[in-house]
């Protein structure tokens, strides 16, 4: 691992700014800035990693069943960071704090207490969500649902623990546990699971990836808690343990709240397309679908670069700063955003035959999906601006009615228009979304940060 920190050292002062702000998130060419380019690497890697298993997900299973697993896919993933219970984003915040402190007591209580309270909601959900669908599911969906369904939610409790630990691993800045598990570990199980079961002659069927799916989930987690435990056995020397479990929900739950509405703005069309539409047809939109998020890396990419940027303005409350710095980052985010739907909406149709001949009638459902994301460019990294300037209630906000409106939409578009529906419906609340963030954000910056206190004795202005 250091040798390869070395060589992405060495290639960084080769690379001219901005890009080397761009891939970094700094302009420095520090341990930082290899740290930030290596989980970007590995951002890039998993969404390589998980298009390859999507399309041949697809073949193997077909659409019908893949529609099916898609479907299982979807609702084990929104409730398993659900289930974090908003923990897996207060461990940045806290472990960083008790790092710095060198308080190992309260590191090690903050540790107990996220994986059994991560685990224990986890398993409540599964258990509630299995005894929900035996007792009412042929009522709730169809049929061919259940029993994937039912085998997904086994591993919820796995999901939920990974997704804390992945904070737990951010926090401590160990990047290579924090993502691999997550998003290269478990995306190859998955697959090499369910290509084992097919190669010797095991059905092809949503079953089977279900079972692949809890499988590598439980797998991976107790991966990543081993290489973590003897990582901090090797770094934490007091064996105390102190708790504050008020504090730690404190700043934890109004996090669930906005991961919450994000995860419902990203999913909330193909949770909602089984009322509707039959499995086979939910697999093109997600292909589909799918395929355009690719964009949103061009959106994680410059917000790695702007919230830090924001901060320091935010610290020294300098607000025009802060306005051109929003300024500088919209282009960055919208031209690329642009330049990267083109290309892959001039390949659309040759990227979705890809999944099988069914999906190539899908290309429109992209270019309608486009245009939410080109929106969310075009805005810029506002929401980022309005967290760290504390105005992360705006956000919330925001969100929160966007996601109402895209349910909303979605309910009444698809009975009438289907998949176009769907897409219309999830575009539109990206827009308006997009709009919220822009007029909240310019707002604030007009008012010099709205309620920002003055700056600190001694901030000094930086152009």
């Amino acid at each position: 691992m250091k040798r390869l920190r070395g060589r992405i050292l060495r290639l960084l002062v080769k690379v001219p700014e901005p890009l080397r702000s761009l891939l970094t998130g700094s302009g420095e060419n520090g341990r930082d800035g290899a740290g930030a380019l290596f989980s970007f690497g590995i951002r890039v890697g998993s969404a390589v990693i998980a298009f390859v298993a999507q399309v041949l997900l697809a073949r193997w299973l077909g659409a019908f069943d893949f529609g099916i697993y898609t479907f299982v896919w979807v609702w084990v993933n929104v409730l398993g960071s659900i289930t974090t219970l908003g923990l897996s984003i207060a461990a940045v915040r806290f472990l960083a704090e008790y790092a710095t402190r060198g308080d190992d007591a309260h590191t090690r209580g903050f540790l107990n207490f996220g994986r059994f309270l991560t685990f224990t909601a986890g398993a409540i959900v599964a258990a509630l969500g299995i005894a929900v669908l035996y007792a009412f599911g042929p009522r709730m969906i169809d049929d061919h649902y259940i029993r994937p369904l039912i085998i997904g939610l086994l591993s919820l409790p796995a999901i939920a623990v990974t997704d804390f630990q992945d904070g737990v691993g951010r926090a401590r800045s160990w990047i290579a546990i924090a993502f691999i598990p997550p998003y290269i570990m478990r995306p190859l199980l998955i697959l090499g699971g369910i290509g084992l079961i097919l190669l010797f002659g095991g059905p092809r069927t949503a079953t089977v990836a279900a079972i692949a799916l809890t499988a590598a989930s439980w797998l991976t987690m107790t991966v990543q808690y081993i290489i973590q435990q003897r990582r901090f056995g090797r770094e934490l020397k007091d064996r105390t343990v102190r708790y504050r479990p008020r504090q730690w929900l404190s700043v934890a739950l109004p996090m669930l709240l906005m991961d919450s509405f994000a995860l419902l703005m990203l999913n909330l069309d193909v949770m909602l397309l089984e009322r509707f539409v039959p499995p086979d047809k939910i697999a093109v939109y997600f292909a589909a679908a799918r395929t355009i998020t690719l964009i949103a890396f061009i959106h994680f990419a410059v917000t790695a670069v702007a919230m830090p940027r924001f901060a320091a303005s935010y610290a020294e409350r300098d607000s025009e700063r802060a306005m051109r710095q929003l300024a500088r980052f919209r282009s960055w985010m919208l031209w690329p955003s642009l330049a990267a739907a083109t290309f892959i909406l001039v390949l659309g149709k040759w990227i979705l035959a890809l999944f099988g001949p069914e999906f190539p009638v899908a290309w429109p459902l992209m270019f309608i999906l486009a245009l939410g994301y080109i929106a969310r460019a075009a805005a810029g990294p506002a929401e980022s601006m309005l967290v760290v300037s504390g105005h992360q209630n705006y956000t919330a906000l925001i969100t929160g009615v966007a996601a109402f409106v895209n349910a909303t939409l979605n309910l009444a578009l698809i009975p009438h228009f289907g998949l176009t529906g769907a897409a219309l419906a999830t575009s539109i609340a990206y827009t308006l979304q997009a709009a919220f963030y822009a007029i909240a954000a310019n707002r604030v910056l007009a008012e010099g940060f709205g309620h920002a206190p003055p700056p600190p004795d001694g901030a000094k202005e930086r152009a």
